[in-house]
C-alpha cells in the first residue's frame, strides 16, 4: 500500500494543499472545523503519525529565512530586483502568519544552509542570488538531501532537481532582440551579466536564438559583460565606443546597466540622436524616468516572491522524504513581457 500524499489529504478534506500545510504546521488563523477535517482526512488516508509529528516538529521558530548575497554599500530596497522580490515574499509571509529572517552570505564563501535548520533559526528557506559554483552546489544538494523546505528564486542549475521559481529569460531576451530585428537593426550588441547566474546564460540563449532565426552570424566583438550595476553600464559604454559606428542597437541584461550605458555614452559626448537603440531588462520604475524612456522586458519579480513563499509553506507540510524526492520537485517558470518605449526607436537603422 502506497503512502498517502498531502495532495490526497487536501482532496479528501476539500481544502487546498496550502491549507493542509497550515493545519499540520499550526499556522493560523484557521477554523476548528477545517483543522478537524484535515486531521481526520490525514488519519483516514494513513498519512502516518510520524509524518504528522515531523510536520509539527518543524514549526519551531515562526521564521522564513531569506538568504541573500552580501554586497557592500548596496541599498537593497532601492534596488528594483531585490525590493520587488522581497516585497512579494514579505506580503505573502505576513498573510500566512510568518516573520522574515534576513540572512546574508559572504559572496566568497558557500553558506551552510542546513545549519540554519539545525540551529532552529528558520522553518523554511528562500534563496536569492545563488551562483553556479562548486561550494554553492554542495550546500544546496545537502539542503535537498536532508529534506528541508527551501526554494530558489531566479536561478536554476542544469542537471539538478532543486525547488525553484523563475522567469522565462530565454523568451524575454528573444523578444527584445526580435523587436530590434523587426525594425531593421542587424548589428545588435549584448551587455550581459556574469555567466555564473543562470539568467545570464538564459538571456544569451535567447539572444543567439533570435540571431539564428534571422540567419545572422554571431559577432563575438558585440558581446560585453557587466555585473548588473549602473557603473558597469558606464564602463561598457567606454568599451563600446570604438565600435559604436558598427552598432545599430544594444540589449542590456538589466535596466541599471542600460541606464548606465545611456549616461556613459552621453558623458562621452555622443549626441542623443546618435546613441544606438537600447532595450533594458526588468522594467524597473526607473525605465520610465530616463530620457528617452527605456524599452525593457518586464519580469514579474513580486509574483516570484509570493509563489516562493506559497511553495515552501506547502513543503513544510511534507515529510523529509517527500521534500527531497525528485518526483516532487517544484519548477515554475513565469512569462516575461516586452514593454516598448522611445529608447528602442530613437534612430533609423544604418544603411548597408
Amino acid at each position: 500500500m502506497s503512502i498517502a500524499s498531502r495532495k490526497e489529504v487536501a482532496e479528501l478534506a476539500g481544502v487546498s494543499e496550502a491549507t493542509v500545510s497550515r493545519v499540520l504546521n499550526n499556522v493560523g488563523p484557521l477554523k476548528e472545523e477545517t483543522k478537524e477535517r484535515v486531521l481526520a482526512a490525514a488519519l483516514q488516508l494513513g498519512y502516518t503519525p510520524s509524518s504528522l509529528a515531523q510536520s509539527f516538529a518543524r514549526r519551531r521558530s515562526g521564521n522564513l529565512g531569506v538568504v541573500m548575497p552580501y554586497l557592500p554599500k548596496t541599498r537593497w530596497f532601492s534596488t528594483y530586483y531585490f525590493s520587488e522580490i522581497l516585497s512579494g515574499i514579505g506580503s505573502k509571509a505576513r498573510e500566512e502568519g510568518y516573520d522574515l529572517l534576513m540572512l546574508f552570505r559572504n559572496a566568497e564563501e558557500p553558506m551552510d544552509y542546513s545549519e540554519l535548520f539545525k540551529m532552529r533559526k528558520i522553518d523554511a528557506c528562500i534563496v536569492l542570488g545563488a551562483k553556479e559554483e562548486p561550494g554553492e552546489l554542495d550546500s544546496l544538494r545537502r539542503l535537498k538531501e536532508e529534506g528541508h523546505p527551501y526554494c530558489l528564486i531566479n536561478q536554476h542549475f542544469e542537471g539538478e532537481a532543486f525547488h525553484e521559481v523563475d522567469a522565462d529569460h530565454v523568451e524575454g531576451s528573444w523578444q527584445a532582440v526580435r523587436h530590434l530585428l523587426n525594425q531593421g537593426f542587424t548589428r545588435i550588441a549584448f551587455l550581459n551579466g556574469p555567466a555564473s547566474y543562470s539568467n545570464s546564460r538564459d538571456r544569451l540563449t535567447g539572444y543567439l536564438r533570435a540571431l539564428e532565426e534571422s540567419n545572422l552570424p554571431l559577432d563575438d566583438s558585440l558581446l560585453f559583460e557587466g555585473n548588473f550595476s549602473r557603473k558597469s553600464g558606464v564602463i561598457a559604454a567606454k568599451e563600446m565606443l570604438p565600435l559604436l559606428n558598427a552598432i545599430d542597437a544594444i540589449v542590456a541584461a538589466n535596466d541599471r546597466m542600460a541606464i548606465g550605458l545611456q549616461q556613459g555614452l552621453q558623458e562621452l559626448g555622443i549626441p542623443r540622436d546618435h546613441i544606438p537603440a537600447i532595450v533594458g531588462y526588468d522594467d524597473s520604475d526607473a525605465a520610465e524616468l530616463t530620457t528617452p524612456a527605456l524599452s525593457s522586458v518586464r519580469v514579474p519579480f513580486y509574483e516570484l516572491g509570493e509563489i516562493a513563499v506559497t511553495k515552501v509553506l506547502e513543503l513544510l507540510g511534507c515529510s523529509p522524504s517527500e521534500t527531497s524526492s525528485s518526483s516532487q520537485v517544484i519548477h515554475i517558470k513565469l512569462p516575461t513581457e516586452l514593454v516598448i518605449r522611445a529608447s528602442s526607436k530613437i534612430m533609423n537603422p544604418k544603411e548597408e
